[in-house]
């Protein structure tokens, strides 16, 4: 899709279609690999690791590529920030927190900034704040998410902040979604579960098998996960979409006795975590996890997605 449109032309990428800042899954390779194929690759920041970070922008050096944070955790180390936007990151995405005090600095660098939201409210409020692209996020994102349904939410977001670009998220993982979300009025996508079995994903391979043979009916969003890993999360919708396996099936309606036997399961957890169990540990993906078949090369995944948006193009009535 070599169409400009309002999104391909701020972020100078010939495809509208961005790499979610997976943690622990988009690292400087994947990203790299998706902003050559034509896209804009965004490194998962995630929670803030300075010396990963480092790492992964390395690998980027002379590619256009973006960075990712969790809000509320940059605002912890806003250093991070400077060293993204430093190392030449021309996009940063936000999501979940106040981004206001970061526009300037994003502003200055001449950087763009991307806000992730899960409402109409906060589209507006991102916009108002600073944000010059939204990612209208539907619930059935894997990772953290809010509860409405991208198709219904991402029409409305389009139109409360017209003439923002838009990006749609959230269940989609091959052209299908991206002719779907372009339908709706978003100028483009961001897909994360679509890319989790690259080649260049940094996730374990016994994780990417699990993604492989797994079903969206198989998803589940829960907050164990997050209390095990000790994260802080705010108040709020954000049950993290994971798949189902032996930990959540064990904890995810009783969260009160997770609680009391706390430090003895992130103990548990961790070693899990080392150890590539995933009947314990997490992984990470959304419901439109069912589209994903094989092990594959970034660039090969993201030229079938645009390529079967041009089909789905030209096979409607």
């Amino acid at each position: 899709m070599n169409r400009a449109n309002p999104l391909t032309l701020l972020l100078g990428v010939a495809h509208p279609v961005l790499l979610a800042p997976m943690a622990g899954v988009s690292g400087g390779a994947l990203a790299r690999a998706v902003s050559r194929a034509g896209g804009l690759g965004l490194i998962g920041g995630g929670y803030g690791d300075a010396g990963w970070l480092e790492e992964q922008l390395v690998m980027c050096a002379g590619e256009r590529f973006g960075v990712g944070f969790i809000t509320w955790a940059l605002h912890r180390q806003p250093r991070l920030l400077s060293r993204a936007l430093d190392s030449g990151a021309q996009a940063i995405m936000l999501s979940f927190g106040d981004i206001a005090p970061f526009a300037g600095p994003i502003r200055d660098a001449d950087a763009v900034l991307i806000a992730q939201v899960q409402t109409v409210a906060q589209a507006r409020g991102a916009v108002a704040a600073g944000a010059q692209i939204i990612v209208a996020q539907g619930g059935e994102a894997g990772g953290h998410g809010g509860l409405r349904g991208t198709i219904a939410l991402v029409p409305a977001v389009v139109d409360a902040v017209s003439p923002v670009p838009v990006i749609a998220a959230g269940g989609i993982a091959d052209g299908r979604g991206l002719a779907a979300a372009l339908m709706l009025g978003a100028a483009g996508v961001l897909c994360g579960t679509a890319f989790y079995a690259a080649i260049e994903s940094i996730a374990d391979p016994r994780a990417k098998q699990r993604v492989l043979e797994a079903s969206g009916d198989d998803t589940v969003k829960s907050e164990v996960f997050d209390l095990v890993r000790a994260l802080d999360w705010p108040d709020g919708p954000w049950g993290l979409r994971s798949l189902r396996n032996g930990f959540s099936e064990r904890w995810a309606n009783d969260v009160s006795g997770l609680r009391s036997v706390l430090d003895e399961e992130q103990q548990r957890y961790g070693l899990s975590r080392e150890q590539g169990d995933f009947d314990t540990a997490a992984v990470i993906a959304g419901e439109a996890v069912d589209l994903v078949h094989a092990i594959a090369p970034a660039a090969d995944i993201l030229l079938s997605l645009v390529d079967r948006c041009r089909e789905a193009f030209a096979s409607a009535p």
